[in-house]
């Protein structure tokens, strides 16, 4: 058996959906689509079922966002009891596959292919080994290498096609695949029995993005040597389907553990209340969860929603219910109908469908501008809790640079995979695009779902004066500095296939602070650094944000533990701040950080002074990949220390 274990948050990002693991007996597995989660193995007791209300999620924006009726979360492996009642959905796994399906011998080197669904180790097929006492043959190894598309789909890497140089090659004799020990792929030799053979030289080579022969890769135009291209066949055996639809985009070779195989598609979102003047905000998530949203769409399915109404409700869950009027549970209907964003819970005519699902994703800054407004006001609910500092009680030396600071005690994010891309980090391809990825058949609109998991956890939310930051982003010498950085990230922009965005220096100085604070933070609270997590709200214009969120990243982990909001108290936030402005004025690594900043450095070049010394933190607890961070931009350079924004403390 290949058997392994892997969290549920980890199902989300990094080993979601058409991901690659590697279980501990060696093998790689490839996780399958949504469509057989939930799906229990044959345990032998047909009386147990499976309630996927217990999974059951509901986030109002991301349903909104992302343009299904709910979320579920990913299934946690469960044992029954030795004593005690039942336990309800008892061995639900997430199924995956064995790729790739290609092994070669460590022995004689013969490669053999395996299906999809092969379980444990397999044994050589040679007949040297056959004709030796039972059970001697080796064990065979999954071959290193895999072939993948720009769109997402991924294949075994052709091997007799490459050994022919063929695209429909004849031979069928069997092939042997070779190392004579060097670091290059043109060490590794594939040979075929028929004498041909063809090293692995330029199996990952590609046209760079942006030139007149792009996509052109030599896997597709270099395999037949002149004659036709080697293009995508559409394979996706996430889903089972080792041969696929047609795609006809070029094929590149790559490692099986190179880390442009797999970038997952996250998008994720703060509780917001959706409470009213007349509804209360208990009732709407009442509603909004079993049992009463799983009556809620049996109802809707049989008469639509306007058929809906609180007598219905009543004879059913009265307890839940029996706190509120009618009246109310009206008006909460017609909430959940206006905020959920679905065709089948929002309108009338559920022919609409998602016809609007080809649609982008909409922009990350005005996506986050409701929390922002939210996390500026005191408020208290069972997911988000908020209240407002006073500044008069902090230290004169921070205060005046503060706009406003709230310590928020409770908290809820949720985290949704739609998709992933694969070779490019970001993509052109629409939502509809990356969420086909995940499904090998379309669900009808009242049962579409993708995989989601949710943080509880606490926060610090603070923001900086405007007037002040205002005054200083117009310094010329604080705008060239940025440009420098723009112009670093524009140079790698089209080569990686990155989005354009426009970087300033309100957002350098956030992102930075923000990285500066993480760090000190794991000194003064008890979190680990990877347990800290940022989300910026920034932009110019009209309507400005300068707002930064440190949150509880890894509160299934770790839980709400009281110490980062604490840390948010005056007495204890000043002196936090005060150390990690005064941390930053000199790195450890300077003044080789501060003065190599001024060419860039770090991932694409694409930070200034700052480096694993000062100001990066753990990948995961930072929105842009450890980029666009300047401490200069914070504290000054040795030489001018008035460039930094907090320059005068």
């Amino acid at each position: 058996m290949s058997n392994g274990t892997v969290r549920r948050a980890q199902l989300i990002s990094p080993f979601g959906v058409g991901a690659l693991t590697v279980v501990p007996n060696g093998t790689s597995l490839i996780a399958a689509g949504l469509d057989h989660w939930y799906e229990r193995e044959d345990t032998g007791d047909d009386s147990q079922t499976v309630d996927l209300e217990e999974f059951r999620l509901e986030e109002w924006r991301l349903q909104t966002e992302l343009r299904v009726s709910h979320f579920r979360l990913p299934p946690d492996w469960r044992i029954r009891k030795r004593y005690g009642g039942d336990v309800p959905n008892l061995k639900l796994p997430i199924p995956y596959q064995r790729f790739p399906m290609w092994n070669f011998c460590p022995r004689c080197y013969l490669l053999q292919s395996l299906p999809l669904s092969t379980r444990g180790k397999a044994q050589c097929a040679s007949p040297e080994h056959n004709s030796r006492r039972s059970g001697k043959a080796p064990f065979v190894v999954q071959v290193p290498f895999v072939a993948i598309c720009d769109y997402g789909h991924l294949q075994d890497f052709p091997w007799r096609e490459w050994v022919h140089r063929s695209v429909e090659p004849a031979c069928s004799k069997p092939m042997h695949l070779r190392s004579t020990g060097g670091a290059s792929l043109s060490a590794q030799t594939v040979e075929c029995d028929c004498g041909l053979d063809r090293n692995l030289s330029g199996i990952t080579d590609a046209e760079p993005v942006g030139s007149s022969r792009y996509p052109k890769t030599t896997l597709s135009d270099e395999l037949t040597e002149g004659g036709g291209e080697y293009l995508c066949g559409g394979p996706m055996p996430w889903h089972g389907q080792a041969d696929g639809g047609g795609c006809g985009r070029p094929m590149r070779g790559s490692l099986r553990a190179a880390s442009n195989l797999y970038f997952a598609l996250v998008k994720s979102a703060i509780y917001l209340p959706r409470e009213t003047t007349t509804v209360p905000e208990k009732l709407i998530q009442a509603l909004d969860s079993p049992p009463l949203s799983t009556l809620i769409s049996l109802l809707r399915q049989a008469g639509g929603l306007g058929q809906v109404q609180p007598a219905m409700l009543r004879s059913q869950q009265r307890e839940i219910l029996q706190p509120y009027t009618d009246d109310e549970v009206r008006q909460a209907l017609i909430v959940v109908n206006q905020t959920t964003g679905t065709a089948q819970a929002a309108v009338e005519d559920p022919d609409d469908g998602d016809s609007h699902d080809d649609a982008a994703l909409t922009d990350e800054t005005e996506f986050r501008r409701p929390e922002f407004d939210v996390l500026r006001h005191e408020i208290r609910t069972q997911f988000l809790e908020i209240r407002r500092a006073r500044l008069s009680e902090y230290d004169s030396r921070i205060a005046p640079y503060l706009g406003r600071l709230m310590p928020v005690n409770r908290l809820r994010e949720t985290r949704a995979l739609y998709g992933f891309n694969r070779i490019f980090p970001e993509s052109d391809w629409n939502l509809a695009d990356r969420k086909s990825l995940l499904w090998k058949r379309a669900l009808d609109w009242k049962d579409s779902w993708l995989p989601a998991y949710v943080v509880h956890g606490e926060g610090i939310f603070f923001e900086l004066d405007e007037a002040k930051l205002e005054a200083w982003e117009g310094s010329a010498e604080v705008q060239a500095r940025v440009d420098r950085l723009a112009a670093n990230y524009a140079t790698v922009q089209t080569a990686r296939h990155l989005r354009e965005r426009d970087l300033t220096p309100r957002f350098v100085l956030m992102h930075t602070l923000a990285h500066l604070l993480m760090n000190q933070l794991t000194y003064e609270c008890g979190y680990s650094s990877a347990a800290l997590r940022e989300r910026l709200y920034v932009s110019d214009g009209p309507d400005p944000m300068a707002g930064v969120l440190i949150y509880t990243a890894a509160g299934d982990a770790e839980g709400t533990m009281g110490g980062l909001v604490r840390m948010g108290k005056a007495g204890y936030f000043e002196p936090a701040l005060l150390t990690a402005l005064d941390a930053a004025r000199w790195c450890s690594a300077d003044p080789v950080c501060m003065e190599i900043g001024e060419a860039g450095q770090g991932p694409d070049s694409c930070n200034m002074a700052a480096c694993h010394n000062c100001a990066l933190v753990p990948e995961t607890a930072c929105e842009e990949f450890n980029r666009f961070l300047d401490r200069a931009l914070v504290v000054g350079t040795h030489r001018r220390p008035d460039l930094g924004f907090f320059g005068a403390i």
